[in-house]
């Protein structure tokens, strides 16, 4: 089943990202496809919000590579950045098989540098900008 949210503007964000987590409600590994500048952090951090992350606890993981955060629940969310890495077996490294296997939410940025690695079950979410401001995300189940 193929699924769309539009998202008219930023204010709009973290309706969308309720409304994401609605929908994709059980998933845990989530990977956001999406060229530079389109808003993937934005979205991580909007989802984390509405799961009960304190605002100013989320941040890009550009240079961490993985950030961790907790729900208001205590549960840990892993927010992955894979931009710099030069090769997949750089996630190798930091245990990324151990975060997947984990049971956590898994938000990961910029997949295609691992997507030799990312699990059958991740569910792949491509979020599209237009130059008015608005963006849309869509996948398939």
């Amino acid at each position: 089943m193929q699924h769309r949210i539009a998202i008219p503007s930023l204010s709009g964000i973290d309706d969308a990202a309720r409304e994401f987590l609605r929908q994709t409600d059980g998933r845990k590994l989530i990977a956001f496809y999406a060229p530079m500048g389109a808003g993937k952090t934005t979205f991580s951090a909007a989802v984390c919000r509405a799961l009960g992350v304190r605002a100013d606890a989320v941040s890009s993981p550009t240079f961490a590579i993985v950030n961790e955060y907790r729900t208001t629940a205590g549960e840990a969310i892993y927010h992955f950045d894979f931009y710099r890495l030069n090769d997949a077996r750089e996630a190798l490294d930091i245990g990324f098989y151990d975060y997947v296997d984990s049971g956590c939410l898994c938000l990961m940025e910029w997949p295609e540098n691992i997507e030799g690695l990312l699990p059958e079950e991740t569910l792949r979410v491509y979020l599209a900008a237009a130059p008015d401001g608005s963006r849309t995300l869509t996948w398939e189940d």
